[in-house]
């Protein structure tokens, strides 16, 4: 069908959906039903058809696709077992020996968060679930930690030296300079876009504000109220999208909890992916670079999470903390636990399709192309990148989409490509960090075990902070064309929002101590 407004139609119901029932599911189905129903002529027998045979089956279908299911299953047995032998509540003992705060938990979650640069999904899975049971015992709402899980994820992956993320959009400059007839290294010219992503930077500058302030507002102000006055992390309605089966996971009576037995196997997941990472790329018979560029990311991470949770079972077997058959029982459970994370993916992905299948994001690129405004492009490249990551649910598809029209759209009008470039990578970042259709949403709900819309919800605020400043950096470049005078205005900015929001958004103050 041609794109014309009316192909907004299926994202912006199942978010309006998801918004206002709290409940992901139905949203998401509403959503890939009325595209395919479009796409069928309106007919809505056709398009249920449609729903599991274009949409629901070939996203399950997907190689990579079923590769991210895949190595989710193996990370809710890895975290299943990491609970019942009790390793994660060694941590937690032995980071409480240290961390004596809020402020204190916080901060270790946004350090071990940046510490993950080079994987959004396993920074996700990992961060929120080794730190939960030290942010729920400093009375830290499963929403804040989300919100730092998340905003310490996919930021950091683009700020990065190397990452998935880098080698992926490498790509992609890579094959527009091509066209462009631009020569060089596109590691360089990948390097030169960070100074300008003003909202990545601006996220995680965030990040570290409220992690070490009193500052709170809107939903999350609430939530930290909640948390800190009655001890529920959770809110009364909260439905996580990782199962009980993995976050009430306690060990066996009896059971002296070691520490060795959560670190050994998270040792082995953050060794053995890069490890793998360099492998399936063909190093050392190609650089290093190259093998990054080509290595099987998806498939590597697969591949750790399953060593890390043969390693964790042998370590509990051999302590006798459980038998082999409650090794194993322990391990299915945890892969139960994850069902609502497959169902949620599986059906963001297929909405992806349905989205791109009726023209969303053909029909918001052709609005931005006729507007003729110079000193408003990067602003422009920027907002529209976040209005396609919302209604798509997706970064590496904005980005592919945006990418071939920022790049030679700065280059006919002389402008700098390194901060075209950036604005679609902010954009795909701040949409995607506001959509509850997100792939990296979903998960960074299920690594804290926070409810899906709660989560986005508390976030909002936050990531639409994030890109005032964004925005605002953006509009003095196009007019400046330097960074050195759009980077200070946009932090400037973020603090004064920042400030603002707290000051006048109403709501209890939980105050860190």
């Amino acid at each position: 069908m041609e794109p014309s407004l009316l192909s907004l139609l299926p994202p912006l119901a199942a978010i309006a959906l998801a918004l206002t029932t709290k409940s992901v599911v139905p949203a998401l189905f509403l959503g890939v039903w009325l595209g395919a129903t479009m796409i069928a002529d309106w007919n809505p027998f056709v398009g249920i058809y449609a729903t599991f045979n274009d949409y629901v089956i070939p996203s399950v279908g997907d190689p990579g696709n079923a590769t991210i299911l895949i190595y989710c299953a193996f990370f809710g047995g890895l975290i299943s077992i990491l609970q019942r032998s009790g390793g994660a509540h060694a941590v937690a003992e032995a980071l409480s020996s240290k961390v004596r705060s809020a402020r204190g938990a916080q901060t270790s979650t946004m350090g071990f968060g940046l510490l993950i640069f080079f994987e959004d999904y396993f920074n996700a899975l990992t961060v929120g679930n080794v730190m939960r049971p030290l942010t729920d015992r400093y009375r830290i709402s499963r929403e804040k930690l989300a919100y730092i899980v998340d905003s310490t994820s996919a930021p950091v992956c683009l700020l990065g030296p190397v990452s998935t993320w880098v080698v992926f959009v490498m790509g992609l400059i890579g094959s527009q300079y091509s066209e462009l007839g631009i020569s060089g290294s596109t590691y360089v010219a990948y390097l030169s876009t960070i100074p300008f992503n003003f909202y990545a930077i601006a996220a995680i500058l965030l990040v570290g504000i409220v992690a070490t302030t009193r500052i709170e507002y809107g939903p999350m102000r609430a939530a930290e109220h909640r948390a800190r006055t009655t001890g529920e992390v959770l809110g009364p309605r909260a439905n996580p999208p990782s199962a009980s089966e993995i976050t009430a996971a306690e060990p066996d009576e009896g059971v002296v909890p070691r520490i060795r037995n959560i670190v050994v196997p998270i040792l082995v997941l953050v060794v053995v992916a890069p490890v793998l990472f360099l492998a399936t790329g063909g190093y050392p018979d190609t650089s290093l670079l190259t093998a990054i560029s080509e290595s099987e990311g998806g498939l590597s991470i697969l591949i750790a999470a399953f060593a890390a949770g043969v390693v964790a079972l042998g370590m509990g077997i051999a302590d006798r903390t459980f038998t082999f058959d409650g090794a194993m029982s322990a391990y299915i459970d945890g892969v139960k636990g994850m069902s609502l994370v497959y169902i949620i993916l599986t059906l963001a992905w297929s909405i992806g399709s349905v989205t791109e299948a009726v023209g969303a994001a053909e029909y918001v690129v052709g609005v931005v192309e006729s507007a003729d405004v110079v000193q408003f492009v990067f602003l422009l490249v920027f907002l529209v990148s976040a209005f396609v990551a919302f209604t798509t649910g997706t970064s590496y598809g904005t980005f592919a989409i945006m990418l071939p029209i920022a790049i030679p759209l700065a280059a006919s009008l002389d402008l700098s490509l390194a901060a075209a470039t950036a604005a679609v990578f902010s954009g795909g970042i701040f949409g995607d960090h506001c959509s509850p259709i997100s792939d990296t949403t979903v998960l960074s709900s299920a690594g804290s075990s926070c409810d899906h819309i709660d989560h986005v919800n508390s976030q909002l605020p936050y990531a639409v902070t994030g890109a005032v400043a964004a925005g605002l950096a953006f509009l003095v470049l196009g007019f400046t064309e330097s960074v050195w005078v759009a980077a200070p205005v946009g932090v400037l900015a973020l603090a004064a929002t920042t400030v603002a929001a707290h000051r006048w958004w109403p709501g209890e103050a939980p105050g860190i101590s």
